[in-house]
């Protein structure tokens, strides 16, 4: 090195690798709808990487088809064939069938040999910094792959990219010595097909840092959380940083990265590193509601150079703002390509949220890792999470992003990346966590959040509800949303009795019913309960049930009438899982043959609708009119929350009224269950109580 400084030679660049292959946007959708995941996201990165001059400074590859024998070491042979054949014309009739049978998929034409483009890329560009020939490469594929599992297209991936690449490195490349690779998944949704993948194998470091938000962002699954480190010889070996909001930006990454990912990677110390490269975490991004900058995702791969030797794969996952993948894969290109940077952080202090994830990660995995066992400091400036939770950012996908930095010219290492944040890199560096002085705050509270245009359904004049139809109205968007806004459930039925109600919950039945409830999606315990009296009128209607069997079941007559008074009792749960109980309690929930609930696709009650029951104090739901709980009434506040019921709509109590609906006494189990509640709530005692309700049952409306 000094006769190299002597005679002033500078040394080379990094021999840096992009694939861009033009024929990966042939996959779209079928008929030419707008989707977030679509082909402009590869033409939009190329087209800044060619005006910045980054490509000309590249080695650009071409796209290679995968060999069907490597990618049968992640898929099944059906998956693996149901790919190769979906754009033959065979499928011309029943491609949008089979698509809708998948967890948010489109095929078309040109499906097929993307899918087969994209996984083919990472093999190609990993084999080839793994044998030396690039010191790093950046691979622009679509699909995306990390969501995809062994048997099943999911999450627009349709094979998994770089499992794909992670095996044919570990077991079909010997002569390239790749005994143990890091997978480093940053983008804003959980990695659950490449966790699934390498979830007992020892020679693969997953790392996931993802929103979570307690289980409702997508994919939904509680596998996303920290508990889950892997099994047998792989235990130790997953590592899932979950989220529990959105807003998560540069200080909470880097955080994350000084006091989770480096130790761990230090002491693994792999021989390469593959990036699933999702850039939806990103400030902008529609889907994520993330804030990480440009810069923000250079540091954080700067940091990642420091081991295998600098050998990193890049693979493109999501990431669905246009400007803002674009200057984030720029950012990334000028890192790999030795470039420094200036670090100005828009904000300096990691969430408290941010903070807690950090401990409780560390504590499940310092046993695996010892490393984690250090003590962090005290005193850590933290920011509180914030009252204002957007679950996605703007919808569309030219949001203003701010434009990355000027960069000077390349130098030769990334080792003197000038870091120039007032000292953030410093501070968070230096951060040791001390439980005791680290102030914490409830994220149970109420947060207000408001959906963007993709998430709500969409009340008309007449007050019917009508669903999204865009392919990218996902079950996910409108239940991350609604599990931040809670609600009182007024039940003055046999929920009033608390086991019974949890059925809806947690699922199962009680005594006395003949079949039993699904459950929520979340199926956490309500937050609070009270007791309250209304002046509505109680009676009971119908004259069986398929849970209760004969006897009616109790409404509430809509009207108020202060000559009434009905018990009604109150659970603290959030809008998504009121609207669970909706969806249960008017039987449009039903079980798949493969044994897994299915709800409906859209909430009943989304936060347009809770602005007209606030202002109206009753919504009817004319989706579902000839459902008996279709009349969703607001009940008045408690502690600054609505209290919502779902009773009959005024219509069937004129037909009771006229007797084209049978008023009826409730049967001996269903009254037993009514008396439990307001015996065990305290009430009435059981004499009172029976009185109560023999009293609703005999009186005429």
């Amino acid at each position: 090195m000094a006769a190299a400084a002597a005679s002033g030679s500078v040394p080379a660049a990094p021999r840096v690798g992009l694939l861009y292959d033009n024929r990966m946007c042939a996959h779209a959708t079928p008929d030419g709808e707008d989707h977030p995941e679509s082909p402009e996201r590869l033409r939009a990165i190329w087209r800044k990487l060619v005006a910045e001059g980054i490509a000309s400074r590249c080695q650009v590859l071409k796209a290679k088809e995968a060999n069907e024998n490597h990618i049968a070491s992640v898929h099944t042979q059906d998956h693996i064939k149901l790919m190769r054949d979906i754009s033959s014309k065979e499928y011309d009739s029943s491609r949008d069938d089979i698509a809708k049978g998948f967890n948010s998929i489109y095929f078309n034409e040109g499906s097929s040999e993307s899918a087969f483009l994209a996984a083919g890329s990472v093999i190609e560009v990993s084999e080839k910094v793994a044998a030396g020939e690039l010191n790093s490469a950046i691979a622009l594929v679509r699909p995306p792959g990390h969501h995809a599992e062994r048997d099943a297209a999911m999450g627009f991936c349709l094979f998994n990219n770089v499992a794909v690449a992670a095996n044919y490195l570990l077991n079909e490349r010997p002569d390239l010595c790749i005994k143990k690779i890091l997978i480093v998944d940053w983008d804003v949704h959980h990695g659950n097909g490449t966790q699934k993948m390498f979830y007992d194998d020892p020679r693969v470091l997953f790392f996931s840092v993802h929103r979570f938000d307690f289980g409702s962002f997508y994919p939904s699954q509680g596998d996303a959380s920290h508990c889950f480190i892997g099994e047998g010889a792989g235990q130790g070996y997953n590592i899932n940083v979950p989220w529990e909001h959105g807003k998560c930006g540069d200080a909470d990454y880097v955080a994350v990265w000084d006091h989770i990912l480096l130790p761990i990677a230090e002491a693994f110390d792999p021989d390469i590193i593959l990036v699933s490269a999702g850039f939806d975490a990103a400030l902008g991004d529609p889907l994520g509601g993330c804030c990480i900058t440009p810069n923000g995702y250079a540091l954080l791969l700067t940091k990642l150079l420091g081991f295998a030797n600098g050998r990193v794969v890049m693979a493109l996952e999501g990431g669905y703002n246009l400007k803002s993948i674009a200057n984030s894969v720029c950012a990334c290109a000028k890192v790999l390509l030795g470039d420094k940077f200036a670090f100005n952080a828009r904000e300096k202090r990691p969430f408290e949220s941010t903070w807690r994830v950090i401990k409780m990660v560390r504590d499940e995995l310092k046993t695996y890792w010892p490393v984690l066992s250090s003590k962090l400091p005290k005193n850590v400036p933290l920011r509180s999470v914030p009252l204002y939770i957007e679950p996605y950012a703007s919808s569309g996908s030219e949001s203003d992003v701010e434009d990355v930095d000027e960069l000077p010219d390349a130098v030769s290492s990334v080792d003197i990346v000038q870091v120039v944040d007032d000292g953030l890199s410093e501070r968070i560096t230096m951060l040791k966590l001390d439980q005791d002085n680290v102030a914490t705050k409830n994220t149970s509270s109420c947060t207000t959040v408001e959906q963007s245009p993709t998430d709500s359904v969409q009340v008309q004049n007449d007050g019917s509800v009508v669903a999204p139809t865009r392919i990218y109205d996902l079950p996910f968007t409108w239940r991350s949303a609604l599990s931040k806004v809670y609600v009182w459930y007024a039940s003055f039925g046999s929920n009033m009795w608390t086991p019974r109600f949890l059925c809806y919950i947690e699922g199962g039945k009680v005594d006395g019913m003949s079949i039993s409830c699904f459950g929520s999606h979340d199926t956490s315990p309500p937050r609070g309960t009270m007791w309250k009296n209304v002046p509505h009128r109680l009676f009971f209607g119908r004259s069986s049930t398929p849970c209760w069997g004969t006897g009616g079941v109790a409404f509430l007559n809509p009207e108020i009438n202060y000559n009434d008074k009905s018990y009604i009792c109150m659970y603290k749960i959030t809008l998504e899982q009121f609207n669970d109980v909706l969806f249960q309690e008017n039987r449009l929930v039903d079980s798949s043959e493969d044994g897994k609930n299915e709800f409906p696709d859209s909430p009943l009650i989304g936060l347009s609708e809770m602005e007209s029951i606030s202002s109206n104090k009753a919504l009817h739901l004319e989706s579902i009119k000839d459902s008996w709980y279709s009349n969703v009434l607001h009940l008045g506040e408690e502690d600054g929350l609505p209290i919502l019921t779902m009773t009959c709509p005024s219509t069937d109590v004129a037909r009771h009224k006229s007797g084209e609906l049978p008023l009826a006494p409730p049967s001996e189990t269903y009254s037993a269950t009514l008396i439990k509640g307001l015996v065990e709530g305290k009430q009435l005692d059981t004499q009172e109580a029976a009185n109560y309700i023999n009293d609703a049952a005999a009186r005429g409306l």
